[in-house]
């Protein structure tokens, strides 16, 4: 174990018995019972962790209502037997193996600081004090101290959820806790803290993140951001501790949990592990990662590969496209990896960033290109300091890559439900259009300019059941269009755009990007979410037509607002599509919106720019606590994936949303309308974003099914084991009862 996690276990002393079982050395489990003070101890976590085999290893499960644990599926190995607990001290690790019968006496933590100790860091960050609602709108440096930008306490909410925890885990332990006497100077330093921590050459992703913190806090007001996190620390500082989180319970005690180390120190975005829509793709075969930054210093990206049947990991560096119009190291060039996704064949597509400003290999302003012609996307005619305009294939069989160049900015990745196995792509950088790669025309022609399309994001504003060809005449969609208050929208900009958007009455540009995508196997469309778009975000939906580009056409929905004005629900980074083509959206205010498009009354028309269907949406709440006198949870979700083929064996088209500021994943049950929360209780610090499902074998029941996710916070060293971290791949099973081997 970890110093951390050394200093978590206190100095209480424990009572423990390992015992072997005689008749049983085959077999591949560990069991035994947990008892503290009162008797058996229902919902605590025994964690069995080896450094044996090829990469280390790890299991974790829950004890039932008797106390008792049957830790499954053990590769043969000496292991580190130990038990974590809400209420408890961690108990002191002892040896198990396969075959053994280990239990335990456990103690209570000493106090209740002890206690909180690992509690998910969302309990901890409710406890911040964030200016009240009589304070907006902000009035400035000469007044209040708070952005004027920041209209109401949403916006304010809204930006700590997307400035702050869309790379860290706020309350972690790394983030709550300062060791300067002067908290509002502790933080000063800490957000000017360099991501390569001092110990090697400042990267451009390094000075990005610096700048992009800084920028954060600007956006907030400065000296009352700086003031707020001082005091939260502060109180913490002083013995303030949260509420305690429920220990697991029901369904929650059936959670196995397999763990390996993988990523090198550095943190995976997103995981792979078969083609989506049949997942039964590459069966016990390897998981795939991308990373962003592999070595210290320029980066050139990699693919992390865990093999989970050899535990072996490994990491593959990326190929970039034209070596000799790139520089090699130490020039500062970065070629990174964001999202992976895995194919009918196994091949695995990767979004590409690299830092290189060169012009792109292929001519996207070909007039005899039909996309070309109809949206020419200006935005890229002068190359940017940070481009993306690129889609990597990595062929295991084969170990070859390629690098794809395309003619719009490249985010997130699934594919359709149609012969070509199209690639749809997401973009937050080319913010006004969606764009696809055919990749059978790829795979037959090895031409990516015939093998690609795209389509601007157009609302059918003025009614008439299609889009107006003369872009000249499409409106921009704004928050004053709208309505609503600005939030993150930036008013000079849309200013500028008043001053040169034709007369109301024609179609409206959406222009905010895409996050998330998916594509409904009912009708082809394609989903996206809308974080960016005016306050409160919402969902879209681009239909091709018959012959796009002339016949796509979007459809854009937001979250209803309450009497008073608030919204039900705000900033959805995550949307997923269930089996009959719903749309699931995770909030990160705190709540699961379900979007059913066909009780929609208006789908076009001069008032379809994103309040005409509220009949369409159900709003729930995601468990956990909320931020102190707020309304909003204190956890973020990330990403969201509907569970479509009951992988996990709740049910089919079950939602799982990312608890990444509570290290958990949220499953709801959609006809009972409950949740079931399942924890990574250690190392603490799962940050989870993107999440796949992978079925082994469809008739060994639990055993051949899991979803995967992957420890995907920035920095990696902000998990519990501290420096020298590597990012843990996450498999998680349910079993039928706690005690299933």
């Amino acid at each position: 174990m970890s110093a951390n996690h050394v200093h978590l276990a206190l100095t209480a002393a424990f009572l423990i018995t390992a015992t072997s079982a005689q008749g049983q050395q085959t077999a591949d489990f560990i069991r035994g019972v947990v008892t503290g003070a009162a008797g058996p101890e229902a919902g605590v976590w025994v964690i069995a962790e080896t450094a044996d085999l090829a990469t280390p290893f790890a299991k974790v499960v829950v004890t039932d209502d008797q106390g008792r644990y049957v830790l499954p599926e053990l590769p043969k190995a000496t292991y580190k037997v130990w038990v974590r607990g809400y209420g408890l001290a961690d108990s002191a690790p002892v040896d198990g193996a396969p075959g053994h019968v280990v239990d335990f006496k456990v103690m209570n933590a000493p106090d209740a600081q002890a206690a909180a100790a690992i509690y998910p860091a969302n309990y901890w960050s409710s406890l911040m004090r964030v200016p009240g609602k009589s304070e907006f709108p902000g009035t400035g440096p000469k007044g209040n101290d708070i952005s004027p930008t920041l209209k109401t306490q949403e916006h304010w909410l809204l930006n700590l959820k997307s400035r702050c925890a869309s790379c860290h885990q706020l309350g972690n332990r790394v983030t709550r806790e300062v060791l300067l006497d002067d908290a509002t100077e502790a933080w000063t330093q800490m957000i000017n803290k360099e991501r390569d921590r001092g110990d090697v050459t400042l990267s451009n992703s390094g000075r990005e993140y610096k700048n992009t913190m800084n920028n954060g806090m600007t956006s907030f007001g400065r000296d009352r951001a700086l003031q707020m996190f001082a005091d939260w620390s502060v109180d913490i500082r002083n013995g303030a501790v949260p509420s305690a989180p429920p220990r697991p319970q029901g369904l929650e005690r059936n959670v196995a949990l397999t763990m390996w180390d993988w990523g090198a120190e550095r943190a995976i975005h997103d995981e792979a592990t078969t083609d989506q829509r049949n997942p039964t793709v590459n069966a016990n075969g390897p998981v795939y990662g991308a990373i962003g930054l592999y070595n210290q210093g320029p980066s050139f990206g990699a693919i992390s590969v865990l093999d989970p049947v050899s535990h072996e990991a490994k990491l593959i560096p990326a190929e970039r496209m034209d070596p000799k119009s790139q520089f090699a190291p130490p020039s500062g060039i970065e070629w990174s990896l964001h999202t992976p996704i895995l194919d009918q064949k196994g091949r695995v597509w990767i979004t590409t960033v690299t830092s290189e400003s060169t012009p792109s290999p292929i001519d996207c302003y070909d007039p005899r290109n039909k996309y070309a012609k109809y949206f020419p996307i200006e935005s890229l005619r002068v190359p940017s300091a940070t481009s993306s305009r690129y889609v990597a294939v990595y062929d295991p069989k084969t170990g070859e890559q390629k690098s794809i160049p395309v003619c719009f900015y490249s985010h997130h990745l699934r594919f359709a439900h149609d012969a070509d196995n199209t690639l749809i792509l997401s973009s937050i950088q080319t913010r006004e259009t969606i764009g696809w790669l055919n990749t059978r025309v790829y795979d037959e022609t090895a031409d990516p300019v015939k093998a690609m399309g795209w389509c601007p994001l157009v609302l059918d504003t003025n009614g008439d059941g299609k889009i107006d060809p003369d872009r000249t005449k499409w409106q921009r969609l704004t928050a004053e269009m709208k309505g609503a208050t600005e939030g993150r929208d930036d008013p000079a900009e849309d200013a500028s755009r008043k001053k040169s958007e034709p007369s109301a009455g024609g179609d409206t540009q959406y222009t905010f990007g895409s996050y998330a995508i998916a594509v409904s196997e009912v009708d082809g469309s394609i989903w996206f979410g809308a974080p960016g778009s005016p306050h409160p975000g919402g969902i879209g939906r681009l239909s091709l037509g018959s012959s796009p580009p002339e016949t796509c056409m979007t459809e854009y929905y937001q979250p209803p607002k309450n009497p008073d004005g608030t919204s039900m629900a705000f900033f959805d980074q995550g949307m997923d599509l269930d089996s009959k083509g719903i749309a699931w959206a995770a909030f990160s205010s705190g709540h699961l919106g379900k979007f059913d498009r066909s009780k929609c009354k208006v789908l076009n028309g001069p008032t379809a720019t994103g309040q005409q269907c509220p009949e369409g949406w159900t709003i729930y709440e995601t468990p956990g606590p909320k931020i102190s006198e707020t309304d909003v949870s204190a956890d973020f979700h990330y990403l969201i994936f509907v569970d479509i083929h009951n992988i996990l064996g709740l049910g089919e088209d079950v939602p799982i949303v990312t608890g990444t500021n509570s290290d958990s994943l949220l499953a709801f049950l959609p006809d009972q309308e409950k949740w079931v929360v399942m924890r990574r209780p250690y190392p603490l610090g799962f940050y989870a974003r993107g999440l796949d499902g992978r079925i082994d074998d469809p008739n060994t029941g639990w055993k051949g099914r899991a979803v995967w996710s992957a420890d995907q916070t920035i920095p990696i060293f902000h998990l519990e084991s501290g420096e020298g971290s590597s990012g843990k791949a996450i498999k998680f099973q349910m079993r039928p009862d706690p005690l299933a081997h």
